[in-house]
């Protein structure tokens, strides 16, 4: 099996030598540099299409913190009904 073409699984991430953590830091520092600026919800669905194993989603929350960091923004946007309230 090319560990490099198979889906993003937990095992796969292992197999390659990398943890969780350190695997979704690194892709959310990279989707930061190609796509910086996105909000909640456009963060959250990269993360699913690259992640798409249910085994990843508990990585979800520091995917989103991870992209926030290496864009710079430490918070996500408020959003337009916390805005107005």
């Amino acid at each position: 099996m090319d560990l490099l073409l198979s889906e993003n699984w937990p095992e796969t991430c292992s197999a390659l030598g990398l943890d969780c953590g350190t695997c979704t830091r690194k892709s959310a520092s990279t989707v930061a540099k190609i796509c910086f600026g996105l909000e909640s919800h456009g963060v959250q669905r990269v993360f699913l299409e690259l992640y798409p194993s249910p085994g990843c989603r508990p990585m979800a929350a520091a995917f989103e913190l991870a992209y926030r960091e290496a864009s710079g923004m430490a918070t996500p946007p408020l959003t337009t009904a916390a805005a107005a309230a």
